[in-house]
């Protein structure tokens, strides 16, 4: 059908009931781009309409350079997404009852991610987005919608999906920022490292609900990162060049220094470094192990059939802690399941903030080990593992560390912030701890101990809800509503977007269907989910069309099924 008629039809339906709205699906043929509305809402207050747009390369005519490789195609897309989101807010959002007159689609944050909301290829552009149809009341606001959907959406692609209304060196600066990014994060595993903050990056935030960075001013901002020299390291990247700034290598390293001098700063912007971020953000040169894993302390957490004997073990009653299971852990019993779950799901870095861990699980003093022998101790404490985990498993540890010297033993790199600048303190910290030594007794025997493989009860996976085979619900990055129970992710510090929750939520749907047999573990039951992403896409996931799904990690998918509280094991 053409746009003249979807005009028409508009007009007609003008004062009839909302659900007449049903009429108009289907796909309609404008100047520049195809118009596709999948879904039509039911009423002025449900969920907006769906609807997506084509544009064909040869009217879009972007250089096929800008997509040549994945890192360029996924920053392009991003790009697109963020200036038709620009473009959204410039138009009237309101005509009538309701949602009427809504344009949005799903609003990225600091992070450049895979997403469903836009696929460019050399045929075409292909951009997601929703609209709430006009009505005032519960009756059709025709004239309304003509405005919306035959004015304002052409508009809006007209700015933000033409090559030649946008910003060539912007849309380069985007691309090549993310391609680099994405070089540089391959490039540390070749140079032993696990983490790269570069010279000149803006760590700190503007606050805890605000991502953007921290500007400075007359009175107080934040300080370009300055590499101790003994730490620096260079690359040559594809695009942007020269750069150099502070290599962490493999092993274990602390962050200490006095409180407000920014140890947890420099942790939170390396633990974001697993995603490339936009221009500006002053995060784009911070890039991170993708295996590093924040775990912390989470009280009152589920724990189903975990192994967490390297930790802890000897319970009182004789209970085995090799099939561990609790509605309501314990700080230290939760941040030992957190280890143990982040290692079977592949971490390959750990990354710990003593501010956000059980005190009891990092560290057990020489006078507490005099006065609570071992023997009545279930708990091996973290800094008797931190080593055999590198040692037996090659996985590091990133520790923020400023209450406890005992950690200088076993550390191989220690790094002081002081005013927010970073030194190399690792030969006075040695010395201080030969000088000062602490006769602890090594707890927790020669080897970090025994990893259980994990087989889940498929059936502990219920979507359902009442006569809904899937019912899922997403609040913010911190609770997905899974059938009728919620699962608490608001300990999970590397999501970043609800878009991720919902791709996520929706995986475990996809992960009960195709992979939850009883047989396999959860580890391989990860690697089937994330290797059909990648050949497939995030709409693989889902039976429904998306465009609100946004990319995230194997650790955090497995985050949130250890998380639901039906979970069971079989083995």
């Amino acid at each position: 059908m053409t746009e003249a008629a979807l005009r028409q039809t508009l007009r007609q339906l003008d004062g009839q009931s909302y659900k007449a709205y049903k009429s108009i699906k289907g796909a309609y043929d404008f100047d520049l781009f195809t118009l596709q509305i999948d879904y039509v809402q039911g009423d002025p207050f449900a969920a907006p309409s769906q609807v997506r747009v084509f544009v064909p390369q040869s009217v879009a005519q972007f250089p096929t350079e800008l997509f040549k490789t994945h890192s360029r195609t996924v920053a392009l897309e991003d790009y697109l997404t963020r200036q038709f989101d620009q473009a959204t807010h410039q138009f009237k959002q309101h005509r009538g009852s309701g949602k009427s007159g809504l344009i949005a689609i799903t609003r990225p944050g600091q992070a450049i991610l895979p997403r469903t909301t836009a696929f460019v290829d050399e045929d075409r552009i292909e951009l997601r987005f929703v609209v709430g149809l006009p009505a005032f009341g519960r009756r059709i606001a025709g004239y309304q919608a003509v405005d919306l959907l035959c004015d304002d959406v052409p508009e809006m692609v007209g700015r933000s999906l033409l090559y030649a209304s946008l910003n060539p060196k912007a849309i380069r600066r985007h691309v090549e920022t993310a391609e680099d990014a994405d070089w540089l994060r391959a490039e540390l595993k070749a140079r032993h490292l696990v983490a790269f903050v570069a010279d000149g990056a803006i760590l700190p935030r503007r606050s805890g609900v605000d991502d953007r960075p921290l500007t400075r001013n007359a009175d107080h901002g934040a300080l370009p990162f300055q590499s101790p020299e003994s730490l620096r390291v260079s690359f040559d990247r594809p695009n942007h060049g020269k750069l150099s700034g502070m290599g962490i290598p493999e092993g274990i390293t602390l962050i200490v220094g006095g409180g407000y001098h920014g140890k947890s700063t420099v942790l939170r912007a390396i633990e974001q470094g697993i995603y490339n971020h936009i221009p500006a953000d002053g995060r784009e040169w911070v890039v991170s192990d993708p295996g590093a894993v924040k775990v912390r302390a989470e009280d009152g957490r589920s724990v189903a059939g975990v192994n967490i004997s390297p930790f802890i073990n000897r319970l009182p009653q004789g209970r085995s802690t090799a099939n561990f299971s609790t509605p309501n852990a314990s700080g230290s019993t939760s941040q030992a399941a957190n280890i143990i779950e982040a290692i079977a799901a592949g971490a390959t870095t750990l990354l710990v903030d003593e501010d956000t861990a059980a005190t009891n699980f990092m560290i057990r003093d020489r006078r507490m080990q005099a006065l609570i022998a071992k023997a009545k101790e279930p708990i091996t404490p973290f800094i008797d593992k931190i080593r055999q985990l590198y040692t037996d498993h090659g996985i590091s540890t990133l520790l923020v560390m400023g209450g406890s010297g005992d950690y200088f033993d076993v550390a191989d790199t220690v790094i002081a912030m002081e005013t927010f600048i970073p030194r190399d303190v690792t030969e006075a910290a040695k010395a201080i701890a030969q000088d000062y030594a602490t006769d602890r007794t090594p707890e927790g025997g020669q080897s970090f101990g025994e990893m259980t493989p994990r087989i889940i009860d498929p059936r502990s996976l219920d979507p359902s809800k009442g006569k809904r085979d899937v019912s899922l619900k997403v609040r913010d990055v911190d609770q997905v509503r899974f059938g009728t129970k919620d699962i608490d992710l608001s300990s999970v510090e590397q999501l970043v977007e609800p878009g991720q929750l919902k791709a996520i939520a929706a995986a475990m749907v996809y992960a009960q269907q195709h992979y939850l047999d009883g047989r396999r573990s959860l580890t391989a039951v990860l690697d089937g989910v994330m290797a059909d992403i990648e050949a497939d896409g995030l709409d693989g996931i889902s039976d429904r069309l998306a465009g609100d799904f946004v990319g995230f990690r194997r650790f955090e998918l497995a985050a949130a099924i250890n998380r639901l509280r039906t979970l069971r094991i079989l083995t």
